[in-house]
């Protein structure tokens, strides 16, 4: 009996400053592509400047999804992402398009192709209850909370990332069960062959992509992030714990703001954490399995790329 063939969906993935969104943009001129962002800080409405944001124009030229549509006091996770993605796909599909999901939030990637464990939906009040416990004893306490329960959950969770403590603790308040209980457990099947395109230094030294964090960093600073954080900021409502927040950038200008760090020293914090978020991007695309991996600034990096897509 014949394998039933399963429809091809392309994933264009990449340390950030490595091209992505300009190459995707090249792509949606050529050909009927819609775009899915796979970004974990470009989700979030007012931060526009820090995240790299393709332009305004370039949005309205071009369909992007799951791009500028959460306010940044809220959550969003790696789950609600799967869910709202695989709607985009079949409606993007359903229009006669190609969806191009580009992104370099890597996370994201393996649990929208390899399936996700069904965990509880979010509790409000369960996580009232533990913000109420964290402001009396703090995180650290409730981190020790949760090696008594789950340790090899807690071993990967630092005693100092609320989000995820508090969501392991309420996934146990809820189910009576431990995280690494939930995550053996059989995951959802997928609908979809995913083709993976990762753009990485391979001819071009790393060196050449460190440069380029940089410049992608200061032009940021020139274009106003600084600004754009401290209206953030007067929100009132936003704070470093939060996961919009902790993106790159964000916290350094941050900080500078609160006048924790000089301006100079905001602007090497913020380079250098971009510079190790790239090396995480980087381990995360070495170790990907069915990768087609091309140098980020081959001269025939679109028209290679342009060939696979058309072939889909």
């Amino acid at each position: 009996m014949l394998e039933e063939t399963k429809p091809k969906i392309i994933c264009l993935m990449g340390p950030t400053a490595c091209g992505k969104t300009d190459l995707a943009i090249s792509l949606a001129k050529a050909l009927p592509i819609e775009i899915i962002n796979v970004d974990s800080a470009q989700i979030y409405l007012q931060m526009d400047i820090g995240t790299g944001k393709p332009h305004v124009s370039q949005r309205e030229q071009i369909p992007h999804h799951l791009m500028d549509f959460l306010d940044p006091g809220i959550a969003y996770s790696a789950a609600q992402f799967r869910q709202d993605v695989l709607k985009c796909i079949q409606e993007i599909q359903a229009r006669k398009k190609i969806p191009l999901l580009v992104g370099g939030s890597m996370l994201y990637f393996k649990i929208l192709q390899e399936g996700i464990s069904k965990l509880p939906q979010r509790d409000p009040s369960v996580r009232a209850k533990m913000e109420e416990v964290a402001k009396e004893k703090g995180w650290a306490y409730l981190h020790q909370v949760l090696v008594n329960h789950d340790p090899e959950i807690a071993a990967k969770i630092k005693p100092s990332d609320p989000q995820r403590i508090g969501r392991a603790l309420e996934i146990i308040e809820l189910t009576g069960m431990p995280v690494s209980y939930w995550l053996n457990q059989p995951k959802e099947s997928n609908a979809f062959e995913y083709i993976n395109i990762g753009l990485l230094p391979q001819c071009t030294p790393r060196s050449i992509l460190h440069q380029r964090i940089q410049e992608r960093f200061d032009a940021m600073l020139t274009a106003g992030l600084v600004d754009e954080v401290k209206s953030l900021m007067a929100r009132g409502d936003l704070d470093l714990s939060m996961p919009s927040m902790r993106a790159v950038g964000y916290r350094q200008v941050w900080q500078f703001l609160n006048n924790e760090l000089s301006f100079e020293m905001m602007r090497e914090k913020a380079i250098s954490a971009t510079r190790q978020l790239a090396k995480r991007q980087l381990t995360w695309l070495r170790r990907w399995s069915n990768l087609l991996s091309y140098d980020f600034l081959d001269p025939q990096l679109l028209e290679n790329v342009t060939k696979i897509i058309a072939k889909v």
